[in-house]
Parts: C-alpha cells; structure tokens; sequence
C-alpha cells in the first residue's frame, strides 16, 4: 500500500500505515508494543475471512512500513500483552475447546506454544506477562452470575494457574505486572461498576469513582493507593508503571484541584500521597517509556494533541495532532505510545474517516529538550 505522510507544525511528520477498512488498533498504549530494538511494532486488524481466530497481529517495520501477519489469535484483544524485550503473547483457538497461549519474537517473527488451556476461561481484560516471563496474569469472571471477579496467574514454567484475588467490582481490572521484578501487579478497582447476569455491562464504575491497588503475587495481600475518591478526583482507568520506581503514572478526572492548569497526570506509590508529574492538558491515556524516564499521552480537547513529556522535570512538548473523534470506539482514542528509542510515537486516528494506525516521527531535540527544568 502506499504510506500516507503529514507534516506536522511541530516539526514531526505523520505516517499513516493502514488504509484498509477493517477494525484496527494499536493494540493499548501503556506499554510499548514494540520490539526491543524499535525496528518493528505489532498492531491488531480483525480478518472476518476467517470462522475462528479472527484477529491477525500484523507486524510492521518502522521506516519501510512494511507489514506481514506474525499470527491469528481469538476475537478480540482480551489476553493481549507484551514484555518490554518485545515478547508479544496472544490466545489462539486450537483444536476442540483448547486454548493456547503463544509468544511471537516481534524481532525475529518466530513464535511458540508456551501453554495450552483446557476448557473457557472467562477472560476479563488485556494478560500483563512478569519480566522473566514466567507469569501471565489476567482478570477472570469468578462466577456464572458476574458477581464476582478475579486475578488470576498463570505459572508458564509449571503450567499451575491459581486466583489470587476476586472482588466484585474489579471487572475491568487492566492488571500491569511491575517490570523491574515482577513480584506486585497493579490493578483498577471500579467500585461501583456492575455487569448483570447476562454478561451486560450497566454501570463501568459507580458514584465512588475508580481507584488502584497493588496486589502482592506471592500473598495475594493488597495495598490500595491513595488515589481515587476521597484522596484525589477519580482514577480515570488509564495507568502504567514507571520501571524501576515502584510508581505509578495514571490521570484522574481533570476538575478542582487536578484541572488542566493544575495537573491531571499524577505519580503515586505504596504509602504516599499522590504527586502531580505535569499540567497545561487534559490528560487522558497514559503511557510510560521502557527507560522510565518519559511519558505519552493524548489531550481529549481540540485537536486531539499527542504530548510526550519528562517524568522527572514535567516540561512537555506537543509530537502531533492525532485529530482523532475521541468516540465510542477505542480505536478512535489516540493511545499513543513511545517506542523504546523514543523516536517514534505510535497511535490511532480516524482522521482519513475511518480508524487506521499511525506513527509520528519525534522531531530532533525534543527529547532532550524535555529534561531542562
């Protein structure tokens, strides 16, 4: 296909790399879903070609914006993750009721069969893989009745799975593995939300607004942090780990003392209060660089600005324009990401009319930039 560029005023140039009709999206933005050497990223595309295993994980090369399928997996993006070496992991049916659980080298394209399940699981978000890659965890559906929901880990090496936390209002739990050690996963807890016995979702969260908890793996002991109602406005369910910190980069409701002017994009850790990292935006997803040291996110007024900025200093720079609808859909939600060399940012856009995946180049110098308090 032919790639479409779009200068920037920032100095950046947009590629658009899809044209195609087909649901798309850059899979989620917390993380990079890139190989570790910033050649290539992954994004998902929906093929209703096919009965069983729909979903195609498309790999494509920065620059060349080249592209070829490195696998088919189920329906839907529920099981989804990636490591920050760039492992991806994804479910694809097998034979009968089986389930397996597949890792693709993004850099190299070869992939295996690291598990096979039995029997449905009643998968409940995106999988979140430990560091050394010994554990999948993901959120389950405890009960028949979706009163009751859970976190359940999955031993890659033994092949042993085990729930170490339920609670009924942890139904879009998003869990993150810390990735320096692996040992806690961080989890958004909707109090409030409820989904009613047919699977129907009524209420995401309730009038207390979503928090976070850090959950122990070993003990399943949690420790909730302080954001959220009554420490600050509303967890707004866009979160990701800062490596090598123990904190956690997340938005919350952008009103009263986290307005724009303010700062709406916080960090927190076990035991402290909340800490405003930046303002000037409406910050909505957030992502967090492989280094720690820079965020990503999108500005839902305007024209749909893509910011990248310091954690350490908050100084930001506006990468592009994503002119994304902000609607119903996910994939019209920009969701940008900075690729581990931080020369590109990865999003989407339904600005052509329909939802395609972009990347942006980061003009020369705007990293550093960033780190002159």
């Amino acid at each position: 296909m032919k790639v479409k560029s779009i200068q920037q005023d920032t100095g950046s140039t947009i590629y658009q790399v899809t044209s195609d009709t087909l649901y798309k999206s850059n899979i989620y933005c917390e993380i990079p879903y890139c190989s570790a050497d910033s050649r290539y990223f992954v994004f998902h595309r929906q093929n209703p070609e096919y009965d069983r295993n729909r979903s195609e994980f498309v790999i494509c090369e920065f620059g060349t914006w080249e592209t070829h399928v490195g696998g088919r997996g189920t329906a839907g993006l529920s099981g989804t993750a990636i490591t920050h070496k760039g492992i991806f992991y994804y479910l694809r049916h097998a034979d009968k009721d089986a389930l397996e659980l597949v890792k693709l080298n993004l850099a190299n394209g070869e992939s295996d069969v690291v598990h096979t399940f039995d029997g449905k699981i009643k998968l409940k978000s995106l999988g979140t893989v430990s560091p050394d890659g010994h554990k999948y965890a993901y959120g389950v559906t405890v009960d028949d009745k979706y009163t009751e929901f859970g976190i359940e880990v999955l031993n890659i090496k033994t092949g042993t799975r085990e729930i170490i936390d339920t609670n009924p209002y942890i139904l879009n739990p998003h869990p993150q593995f810390e990735p320096s050690e692996g040992k806690q996963i961080m989890v958004q807890h909707n109090r409030g939300g409820k989904i009613d016995e047919n699977g129907k979702l009524i209420n995401l969260v309730g009038e207390e607004g979503a928090t976070l908890y850090i959950l122990d793996v070993s003990s399943g002991k949690r420790t909730t942090l302080q954001v959220g109602k009554p420490y600050t406005t509303p967890a707004t369910g866009h979160e990701a780990w800062i490596v090598s910190t123990k904190e956690i980069l997340l938005t919350v409701s952008a009103s009263g003392d986290y307005s724009a002017e303010k700062g709406n994009l916080l960090a927190v850790r076990a035991g402290e209060s909340a800490r405003v990292v930046s303002k000037g935006y409406i910050f909505s997803h957030v992502g967090t660089s492989v280094c720690g040291k820079y965020f990503s996110c999108d500005d839902s007024r305007d024209k749909k600005d893509v910011v990248i900025g310091s954690i350490k200093t908050g100084k930001t720079a506006v990468v592009c324009h994503s002119e994304s609808s902000f609607g119903r859909d996910q994939n019209t939600h920009p969701h940008p990401y900075l690729t581990p060399d931080l020369k590109w940012v990865v999003f989407n856009s339904d600005r052509s009319g329909e939802p395609q995946i972009h990347a942006a180049s980061v003009p020369d110098g705007m990293i550093e930039e960033l780190n002159v308090g």
